[in-house]
């Protein structure tokens, strides 16, 4: 069995050409995922000082009893997140779910078994749950919220923000894209006299939507002017949805704005982007763009 621990770099680096550049996701993730899995190595290494360089073969020695198996010294990291460092709720659901997709990376690999799905660090339970779809209540409060502030903004750096906000929340309501998918579009992406918007699908082949919404379709015009105030030279100064040092944006960021506006809308149960493209929500979605062409 491989030494899982004393090989964490070219693991780490395996998982990364795998699951993200090789999924075109951006470097920033690529950063956060890097550290985020360093920083779980380094803790295991801090609670057995005697086995410098985490030199252990986690399972061999894990079925003769004498040490944590993988998916413990996961739930305890996540435990020391939650109750020793309080770090966020969000927070701590993200690096369980980065853990979650390096741990499917290393069972692939053949490199661990895993006993079990990885289990939410203590108190995390309930709102790790599937979240479900928003209710038209919710939708509304939701969008009703982003209107409210991009019309009381006095700053119009921060309107422009807002502006990119609406845009984004409202494809990914109206049009059921993908997270990655939208932070990887283009300019070029968007045919404005058609309205006609290409998707890159993660793993190659694209396809078309219509913007169908006149007011979706008019406030995509108007940030596309709006982001050269955004964009800088690089790799990236292409890209659709820029940050507002003109970096992309990251799914991270995607998300972070989305819980924005759900605590503006004072909308108490968790969910989160994935939710606005639940199937029970394409309806009330296709009569949201009816009411917006017909008005």
């Amino acid at each position: 069995m491989t030494n899982v621990a004393a090989d964490s770099k070219s693991f780490i680096d395996g998982f990364i050409r795998s699951r993200v550049t090789g999924q075109g996701l951006d470097r920033r993730t690529e950063k956060a995922y890097r550290l985020d899995l360093e920083h779980f190595y380094a803790w295991i290494e801090g609670k057995k000082p005697e086995k410098a360089g985490l030199v252990w073969d986690l399972q061999r020695k894990e079925e003769k009893g004498e040490t944590k198996g993988w998916e413990d010294w996961i739930e305890a990291y996540l435990d020391y997140l939650t109750a020793e460092k309080n770090l966020s709720r969000s927070t701590v659901c993200r690096k369980n779910r980065v853990l979650g997709y390096y741990s499917s990376y290393l069972a692939g690999q053949g490199v661990i078994s895993l006993r079990r799905s990885l289990q939410p660090a203590r108190g995390l339970e309930k709102k790790q749950q599937p979240h479900g779809p928003l209710s038209k209540k919710e939708a509304d409060a939701f969008f009703a919220a982003m209107a409210r502030e991009y019309q009381e903004l006095e700053s119009e750096f921060r309107k422009r923000i807002c502006l990119r906000d609406m845009v984004m929340m409202e494809l990914l309501f109206y049009h059921k894209i993908e997270i990655s998918e939208l932070l990887r579009l283009e300019v070029t992406d968007y045919h404005p006299q058609a309205g006609i918007l290409s998707i890159r699908r993660k793993r190659g082949g694209a396809f078309n939507i219509c913007l169908f919404s006149k007011e979706l379709r008019r406030k995509m015009g108007l940030w596309l002017e709006e982001r050269i105030l955004f964009r800088r030279q690089g790799e990236y100064q292409d890209r659709m949805f820029l940050s507002k040092l003109g970096r992309p944006l990251s799914m991270e960021m995607v998300i972070r704005i989305f819980d924005k506006y759900r605590t503006l809308a004072r909308i108490e149960r968790e969910f989160t982007p994935r939710d606005l493209k639940e199937g029970s929500m394409k309806q009330y979605a296709r009569e949201l763009v009816i009411e917006r062409c017909n008005g």
